[in-house]
Order: C-alpha cells, then structure tokens, then sequence
C-alpha cells in the first residue's frame, strides 16, 4: 500500500514538471509572437547570369573548369574565328571598293565643275560680243538710212549705198552668229551644270555606300569578338557541360555564373502575418546547414503579388472551384554590414533558411 502511494507521488511529480515546463514555454512563444514573425518558408538568393554566346560556332578552346570561381573579363571559352575572319576581310574589301568609288565621284565633280565654269565664261564673253555687234548694228542700220535717203534724192553715187547696205548686212550677220554662239553656250554651261548636280549626287550616294560598308566592317568585327567569350562579373561557374569541338548556336544557355559578392533572402509570410511588417526592419537568419550560426538582415521590399500569381499557372477563382487558402507574399530580406564576410561567403543560393523578423 505504501509502495503505491509513493509510485502515485512519483507520477504527480512528473505531471507537474511537465506541466509547468510546458506553460513556461507557452508563456514565452505567445509573449514572442506579440513582437516577433517567423517562417522557414524561405531561402537565399542570388544572381544567376546564363552563359550565352552572341555568335554560333564550334567551341576551339575551354578555359574553366567545373565550379572554378572566376573574374569579370577572365575567358571562359572561345569559338571557332576562322569564318568570321572571313567575313570581315570581305567587309574590309567592300569597304575599300566604295572608298575608291568616292574618289572617282569627286573627281568627277571637279572636271564638271571646271565645264561649268568655262562655258559660264564662254557666255559671259559672248554676252559682251552680242552688245557690242548690236550697236555696230544699229549705227550701221542709221548709216544704211541716211545713205538710202540721199541715194533716193540722187545726192550720192550707187557705189556709195551699196556699200553702207553691205555694211548693215555685214553687222546683222555678225549679231545672228554671236546670238547663236550665244545660245549654244548657254546649252553648254546648262548640260555641264546638270552633270555637276549628277556628280554631286553620284558623291552622295557613293558616301552612303561607304557609311553602309563600314557598318558592315564594324559587325564583323563584333562578330569576331563575340568568339571570346568572357565572364561578365566575379562569381563561380556552374558545372561546365560542354567539350571542345561541339557546336554552339547563337542564343543558346550553357552554364551559368552565379554572383557570390550578392546575396539575400526571398522569405515567403503568410499574409495573416504581414500586418506589422514593415520595410527596415531587423531581421534574425538561421541557417539550415550551419546550425548555431546566426546572421542579421534587414526587410528590403515585399512582393507586388503573392507567389501564386507569379507561378505558371495561377489561379482563377472565378471557375467555380473556390476553396480559401492562406497566401504566401514574397519578402526580400539583405543581409547588413555587420555579418562576417568569410561567413557570408560560405552561403550559396538555394540554401534554406529560417527567418525571425523582430517588429518591435
């Protein structure tokens, strides 16, 4: 009888540990939970940049290796040049063809430049001649008259008129043929002022084809250096499958270069927990594969939807199969300055984490 009593007290005991163990912990989650929001809903992140080549091609050379950390500028690999060489020796030749076709129109521009000034000369001459035979003209003409009027009242011999009639008809003859050199210098000085527009033109469509062939000079050479392709930030290769020999296509991702200078973390809340949260606020990071290693962060941003919206296909709640579930808001989470580098360093991205945001 004794012997129960004691087992009974025993038992008493240990309910009673239990039970006070267990308020005590009650007491200090619900006390937490008044300033403090978790989840483990999240992981860290970082930028992924694709390795793409601008230009397709055999693969001449492989400079890295699986997982080797790398520098902005360092070469990864390089294409196969010998076809764009190609190309731009004959980008170059086209170049030096219109180059030499721009030559040939200016020098044609000077020698229908020098046609129009000599027959612009030849009508500014004649213009002269022309006035000058019209007044020899004309005074032969008032000779003519006053010759006729005395020959008629038989004042003067026939030798007398017959030879101011010569003279006026020598003078008009002598104005009709300057008039009509006259005329044709001005065909002349037309035509050669056409052809010097024409050449003018001809030395602008010609530069247009020289502005054309240099533009194509300058693609092949970006082509030419897009056969080398480097790393565009420090960071760390993924692994490298791909070998020497096999042909890569333009556009086409092949590994990746992750960022190891950035990281953050993407925590996903509940929206039932969103209410106090605020930007700039202090945050507690645990890491799942370092245990007992903490880091300090801070709010950055919230998503502008949740991750539901974002996904491949989201959901629409207007087909008739409504069921409420809880949502979850992406929230990016910086880690401070006060973290150690070299423990920073040891986080990659995918990594779980569990998150304390502290509200107060």
């Amino acid at each position: 009888m004794e012997q129960k009593k004691k087992t009974n007290k025993k038992f008493i005991i240990i309910i009673s540990i239990l039970v006070i163990v267990g308020v005590v912990y009650g007491g200090y989650k619900f006390i937490h939970s008044l300033s403090h929001e978790e989840t483990d809903d999240a992981q860290i992140e970082s930028n992924m940049n694709s390795i793409i080549p601008h230009v397709g091609g055999y693969i001449d050379k492989i400079y890295v290796t699986d997982n080797q950390i790398v520098k902005a500028g360092d070469t990864l690999f390089t294409i196969d040049q010998r076809d764009y060489l190609v190309q731009l020796e004959k980008a170059k030749a086209n170049l030096a063809a219109a180059q030499s076709q721009v030559a040939v129109a200016e020098s044609s521009i000077g020698s229908s430049q020098a046609n129009a000034n000599a027959s612009y000369a030849q009508v500014s001459s004649t213009y002269g001649t022309v006035e000058s035979a019209k007044i020899q003209l004309r005074r032969a003409t008032d000779d003519y008259n006053r010759y006729k009027n005395l020959y008629d009242n038989k004042s003067i011999t026939t030798q007398q008129y017959e030879q101011a009639l010569a003279a006026k008809q020598e003078a008009e003859a002598r104005l009709s043929t300057l008039q009509n050199q006259r005329k044709a210098a001005q065909s002349q000085s037309q035509a050669a002022n056409s052809q010097n527009q024409v050449s003018e033109k001809q030395v602008g469509v010609a530069e247009a084809n020289v502005k054309s062939a240099q533009a194509r000079v300058d693609a092949a050479q970006l082509n030419l250096d897009y056969t080398v392709i480097t790393a565009p930030i420090d960071g760390q290769l993924s692994s490298i499958e791909m070998q020497e020999g096999q042909f890569v296509q333009a556009g086409q991702a092949l590994f990746y270069l992750v960022d190891t200078q950035n990281k953050w973390v993407v925590a996903n809340f509940k929206e039932t927990q969103l209410n106090d949260m605020k930007v700039g606020q202090k945050v507690s990071i645990t890491v799942d594969a370092f245990s007992g290693e903490e880091f300090e962060g801070v709010i950055t941003n919230f998503s502008p939807a949740t991750g539901a919206r974002f996904s491949l296909l989201p959901p629409d709640n207007a087909t008739g199969n409504f069921v409420k579930t809880v949502q979850r808001l992406p929230v990016k989470i910086d880690f401070t300055d006060a973290n150690d580098a070299e423990k920073l360093a040891r986080l990659r991205s995918g990594m779980n984490v569990e998150i304390d945001v502290h509200l107060k």
